[in-house]
């Protein structure tokens, strides 16, 4: 009977039906919606192609320069648009482009590091002239500070995590189902204003002790607990202060890992003897990988990885495996390949200059990632059985306790005053 209870609560949980598990849109009220590029050719793995295709573009004319910009409704060489908060120089030290394209498209911005994906720390074109839909708003809170966590699609009877953290400014997209939304820890540079329901780390404190309840520690306990559903993500609260303090203390180390030793951390590595080296140089042009389980080994044409767990091969997100998805979309560039649809001869074409070695360096550091991302996933499957247990937060406790229902103040961008930021053909405006 206990036994069926537990497969029922499971089954609950994961459909979103559960009434003893919260919504994260309740935990973590604002949310943005993906980036919307509007054309492929703005973002990218390799930087330097970036800027091969903005200096095409600068120099086509007339139609020309139409066909390879390729508008749409919201984007056009002759759109006027607002800078990009935080980006009114480019790295030349000129103003960034605020005035149509094809009349002064400027000095090429510096590509900036984003997240294109789990996983995928790919480069983007920061003019919001090429930007179908940037998202002023997470451009605004995106400083040293802030941790953005994003829900990956959901996609029924598949593995893998049901969203992830990074430091970089992450597009949202997702390489299979319902693109998830985009949820900043902060509402407000300087980690100022958290991205918390009113009253929610009272509650914490009150409950499970104060020495857990900062904004950190709750996300690290949302990205250890949090459990995939039609309707987004959901996360059971625990009354139990140990139980916490395990979610808590697994969410911190999933952190660090996924953060890649930015913001001072250190770098993720795996024991001696299991690191990934490459055996055999991998090829300029690339056009397929493959796994030898026996050997444990990524062969890449005549390039060979090893060695490579089995559990960073096969680690998934959304049904689709994540090392060889990273893989084929720089195979891809690398050969200048473009997407179905997209004329040979456009800007998604320009600058194929083959593998890098940067890619190497980025493949090894991934594969680590997955690796001990894979070793944390016993302490998860532990951490859940515990939940089935323990007593939890519920959701009428935090009615009582004047948390829920979230104010829709919350659930809309902070205002930011007396920040200056350039619109349309240089005019400014205070925000």
């Amino acid at each position: 009977m206990a036994a069926r209870r537990t497969a029922a609560a499971a089954t609950a949980a994961v459909s979103g039906e559960d009434s003893t598990s919260l919504e994260l849109d309740e935990l973590m009220p604002w949310s943005v919606r993906p980036l919307r590029t509007g054309r492929s050719w703005v973002s990218g793995p390799d930087p330097a192609a970036l800027r091969a295709r903005w200096e095409r573009l600068a120099a086509a004319e007339g139609p020309e320069q139409e066909r390879l910009f390729r508008p749409s409704r919201s984007r056009s060489p002759h759109t006027p648009v607002a800078a990009l908060p935080g980006r009114s120089t480019t790295g030349a030290g000129a103003a960034a482009g605020t005035g149509r394209f094809a009349r002064e498209p400027g000095a090429c911005p510096d590509p900036v590091r984003i997240l294109h994906g789990p996983f995928d720390e790919q480069w983007l074109l920061p003019d919001h002239r090429l930007i179908d839909a940037a998202r002023p708003e997470l451009w605004r809170v995106g400083d040293g500070r802030q941790l953005f966590a994003v829900e990956h699609g959901y996609v029924p009877q598949t593995a893998g995590p049901a969203l992830s953290v990074t430091h970089l400014l992450p597009d949202g997209h997702s390489p299979a189902g319902r693109p998830g939304r985009i949820r900043p820890l902060y509402r407000r540079p300087d980690a100022t204003d958290p991205n918390l329901a009113p009253g929610l780390l009272d509650v914490v404190r009150t409950r499970l002790g104060p020495q857990e309840a900062g904004p950190e520690s709750v996300l690290a306990w949302i990205l250890a607990a949090a459990l995939p559903s039609p309707s987004g993500c959901r996360i059971p609260l625990p009354a139990d202060a140990e139980v916490w303090a395990a979610g808590v203390e697994l969410g911190r180390e999933l952190v660090r890992l996924q953060l890649r030793g930015a913001r001072g951390g250190e770098r993720p590595r795996l024991p001696g003897g299991r690191r990934p080296y490459v055996r055999a140089a991998l090829p300029a042009r690339p056009t397929g990988i493959v796994y030898d389980a026996e050997a444990e080994a990524l062969v890449i044409g005549d390039g060979r990885i090893s060695p490579v767990p089995a559990g960073a091969w096969e680690f998934t997100v959304s049904g689709v495996r994540v090392l060889e998805l990273w893989f084929d979309r720089r195979a891809a560039a690398a050969v200048g390949a473009v997407p179905e649809g997209v004329e040979a001869d456009g800007l998604e074409a320009v600058g194929a200059r083959g593998w890098t070695p940067e890619w190497t360096s980025e493949l090894l550091e991934l594969i680590t990632v997955l690796a001990l991302l894979d070793g944390l996933r016993p302490r998860q499957e532990a951490l859940r059985a515990r939940l089935e247990r323990a007593p939890l937060i519920s959701r009428d406790e935090l009615r009582a306790a004047g948390v829920l229902p979230v104010p829709a103040s919350v659930r809309r961008p902070a205002s930011v005053l007396g920040h200056q930021e350039e619109g349309p053909e240089g005019q400014f405006a205070l925000l």
